[in-house]
């Protein structure tokens, strides 16, 4: 996901990468020999949380997720080409699998960024897509209010 702000404002980007199981180092070592770390001991934090922080060039925030999880294989094979400005495509994921996304993280910027996602699309999400792949993921964290933020957006 791209979020363009005021021309003023620094624009985030939010990337996953299928490294898998294993897979992790590699990509790392790659990235962090393109870009530069946003925070330190960066590799230590990137194995841990499987995120990696990141500046580009210009220090446009970078957050790289290292996917891995069957979800998270259906969100690439599900991403369809999005023409973000003459000569820019790239491949973006439904707005069901962002709300997904957002709500499996669930910090209240995440929810927030779901509901806006909900909003925008009210009519045309495919709920019982977005129930049946954040079931499981709710059952991971063990966090069943998951599916309750989950059914309030439903409702918008």
């Amino acid at each position: 996901m791209i979020r363009w702000g005021h021309p003023r404002v620094t624009r985030d980007v939010d990337l996953n990468v299928l490294a898998g199981f294993g897979g992790e180092k590699r990509v790392i070592e790659i990235l962090l020999g393109t870009f530069a770390p946003r925070i330190p001991d960066a590799r230590e934090f990137d194995y841990l949380m499987r995120v990696l922080l990141l500046y580009s060039a210009n220090r446009t925030g970078i957050d790289v997720s290292l996917g891995a999880l069957p979800f998270e294989e259906k969100v690439i094979e599900r991403a369809s080409s999005f023409a973000f400005a003459p000569n820019v495509e790239l491949r973006t994921c439904s707005a069901e699998d962002l709300i997904v996304m957002k709500l499996f993280a669930s910090r209240p910027g995440d929810i927030r960024d779901a509901e806006s996602v909900a909003i925008r699309n009210r009519g045309r999400l495919d709920w019982n897509y977005i129930e049946e792949q954040l079931q499981p993921l709710a059952d991971l964290k063990q966090e069943p209010e998951i599916l309750r933020t989950m059914a309030s957006l439903r409702e918008l």
